[in-house]
């Protein structure tokens, strides 16, 4: 029986992309029928929608997205559908998992780190007031209730997949009472699993510790800020955030999406990098407990990767985006 999910084809490179995803999905015999709608700042232009009420509730009868970048504006214009969709629907957990391949070489060797974002406070509730011409408040929110679940869901999954430690990242040593709070809830936390290896590391610390000696981290957990940031650093210790796949999950909707932007610069030149989108889809392929499909799709898309001929430019190669998802297919037998 298939599940249908909802898919969000956003605008710049994502309808590419897109399309690209679900041809191998189909390809590697996924059991998925597709809702697919238009949303973003294109859609926006032409219907007076973001994202259309038809979506949401696809969203909220299906249960499960896969969404394709989407354009915000900087410093103007309608706040990021991200930062909407995750606190709509509680998305709590941003799940970001980094690891090496062969395709782009490095500095660095076998990266695998995962990093657990928390997804819906901190400076990106978006609370700002202007006091006088001349200046601007933005309020921090940090609350124990955000803080121990995003904590939790970091220890458990270091238990449940074989990982050996936890990493806090903060800045407690400035901001003493919001992430003072996050850490001293990390470390209660920390008491129940007492077979991980934990420690913290302050934000600026670990931003050059990651650039030094990347393969001290394993699993890390932090607050909103935070992992955005250590996120795209880490995506560019592995070769680019088209390498870099995300989960954001609720206790009752999940939500796949690559890490990377809309690029519109680059969008309808078909040379677009549908890597990260596609192992997004893997991991909502593994949320849905079809752990053969996204599998044969990892195998594949390592073997293109390994084999270096068919690689879109950021990956240093020529291929279109076609042309790498023709290698990935015909990888999946």
């Amino acid at each position: 029986m298939e599940k249908t999910i909802t898919v969000f084809r956003g605008d710049g490179i994502g309808p590419e992309i897109t399309a690209c995803v679900l041809e191998i999905l189909r390809a590697a015999g996924a059991g998925l029928a597709y809702e697919i709608f238009d949303v973003g700042e294109a859609e926006w232009q032409r219907n007076g929608a973001l994202i259309p009420e038809a979506a949401y509730q696809s969203f909220e009868k299906n249960r499960i997205l896969l969404k394709s970048p989407i354009t915000t504006p900087i410093g103007k214009g309608f706040r990021s559908l991200n930062v909407t969709l995750r606190n709509k629907y509680d998305l709590y957990a941003n799940i970001r998992p980094a690891r090496s391949n062969t395709a782009v070489k490095t500095p660095f060797h076998d990266i695998d780190m995962v990093i657990f974002r928390e997804n819906t406070e901190d400076l990106y509730v978006g609370i700002e007031e202007q006091i006088d011409e001349n200046t601007v408040h933005a309020t921090k929110v940090i609350t124990r209730k955000a803080s121990e679940r995003i904590i939790r869901d970091a220890f458990q999954y270091a238990r449940t997949h074989g990982r050996k430690k936890v990493t806090c990242v903060h800045k407690a040593n400035i901001l003493k009472m919001s992430d003072g709070l996050f850490l001293s809830i990390f470390q209660d936390i920390a008491r129940e699993y007492p077979e991980l290896e934990t420690n913290d590391k302050i934000i600026d610390n670990t931003c050059m510790q990651m650039v030094m000696n990347p393969n001290q981290f394993d699993v890390l957990v932090m607050p909103n800020l935070y992992g955005d940031l250590i996120s795209d650093l880490a995506s560019g210790l592995i070769g680019g955030l088209g390498l870099l796949p995300s989960s954001n999950l609720g206790t009752g909707y999940a939500m796949f999406e690559a890490v990377h932007g809309s690029a519109p610069d680059i969008a309808g030149k078909h040379i677009a990098n549908p890597t990260a989108l596609l192992w997004s889809a893997c991991m909502m392929l593994e949320y849905l407990k079809d752990f053969d499909s996204a599998s044969r799709i990892r195998s594949a898309v390592d073997q293109v990767l390994a084999e270096g001929h068919v690689l879109t430019p950021d990956l240093g190669g020529h291929a279109t985006t076609e042309e790498y998802r023709d290698a990935i297919i015909r990888r999946l037998g």
